[in-house]
């Protein structure tokens, strides 16, 4: 297991900060454009967090993808969901026909699927569904750990490569997805168990979940597991193997290994901001190549907000998962670089210059 430990660890403490300079190019380049500075706003800041990744402020980001890690939860056997553990199965065999929330949207885009088995209880029979199987579902974490630290460093190891191969066959932006009921439990306790909270303050009812008993039963269960497991919190991969899902193993390597092969990676919902906590707390550095999407509804994101900064683009009232908020992230990625690639300079729209002589003095 050491060797395996430091195997992921290379990849962690390989990630290198942005290229400021580059950032600073693009900012100066922006207030030459035909506008108001900053009046785009946050499609001006991916623009920018952009430049500092590939170090230029004009990059082909063609073509996308998202990743969708797919587990059970063994947690699940104590009903912390309304859902059926075999719903996970159900979801992950109809990813690949782009039918889901997230595949009909991706229609709508265009980017292309990736759909990982790295815990499904039952075998998975389509075979566009890539087989990383490490577990046939984590143990229930109510009652001891969800998985051995060493199954927690594969499962991040399989996200790590799953990068490799995607910038092999030339993606240049990643989104992350994932499957798994029950995952809203995992990703609580992997929250509150890293940020010292309090699970009864950050619990929410997840899949459809409306009987307050039934919340109760969940909230009490997650304190329990960490009772039980008494994850570290200074060390993420001790809390990911106590009390998380493999789904999020993978979505932790997901980062990683986007922010070590330098290419943007967005940020989706619940789960995949659990997995972005883990992973920024192994290296801050992380957030530097993370953009995000949508604000979700479950309580335990106002955490991961808090404790990395992350600031969420959309708010639409989605708390779909799968992956089905990269879409329209993408889509501000591409923005951005058409803001640079095409608008005009003041210069080439003959704009009087009794404006652009001000724009030094100008705060904004």
């Amino acid at each position: 297991m050491e060797e395996l430990k430091k195997q992921v660890m290379n990849y962690v403490e390989g990630i290198e900060p942005i290229d400021g300079e580059a950032v600073k190019r693009a900012q100066e380049e922006s207030m030459n454009l035909l506008k108001i500075p900053m009046s785009l706003g946050r499609v001006e800041e991916v623009g920018f967090k952009l430049a500092g990744i590939s170090g230029k402020t004009v990059s082909d980001y063609d073509p996308k993808c998202i990743i969708i890690m797919s587990s059970d939860n063994g947690i699940v056997d104590k009903g912390v969901s309304s859902a059926p553990k075999s719903v996970t199965k159900t979801m992950t065999e109809c990813f690949t026909k782009k039918v889901t929330g997230v595949g009909v949207i991706s229609r709508v885009y265009g980017n292309d699927l990736f759909v990982y088995d790295i815990g499904n209880e039952q075998d998975i029979d389509d075979p566009l569904v890539i087989k990383k199987k490490l577990m046939r579902g984590t143990n229930d974490f109510s009652e001891g750990p969800a998985m051995t630290y060493e199954t927690a460093l594969k499962g991040i190891m399989v996200g790590i490569e799953a990068v490799r191969d995607a910038v092999d066959r030339g993606y240049k932006v990643i989104g992350t997805g994932e499957m798994g009921i029950g995952n809203t439990s995992s990703s609580t306790a992997v929250i509150c168990a890293l940020a010292g909270r309090d699970p009864h303050d950050f619990v929410g009812k997840g899949t459809g979940m409306t009987d307050d008993a039934a919340l109760m039963n969940k909230i009490n269960l997650i304190k329990q597991g960490i009772d039980v497991n008494k994850p570290d919190p200074s060390d993420p991969i001790d809390v990911l193997a106590k009390v998380g899902g493999l789904d999020i193993a993978g979505l932790v390597g997901i980062y990683i290994g986007c922010a070590y092969y330098k290419i943007p990676v967005v940020i989706d919902g619940y789960i995949s901001s659990a997995a972005f906590y883990l992973a920024y707390r192994l290296n801050s550095n992380v957030k530097d190549y993370a953009i995000e999407s949508h604000k979700t509804m479950e309580p335990g994101y106002s955490v991961v907000t808090e404790e990395t900064g992350i600031d969420p683009m959309f708010d639409m009232d989605m708390r779909l998962g799968e992956g089905s908020g990269c879409p329209f992230t993408f889509f501000v990625i591409d923005c951005a670089q058409s803001m640079f690639r095409n608008m005009y300079t003041f210069e080439q729209g003959m704009c009087s210059t009794e404006y652009t002589d001000k724009l030094n003095d100008l705060k904004f």
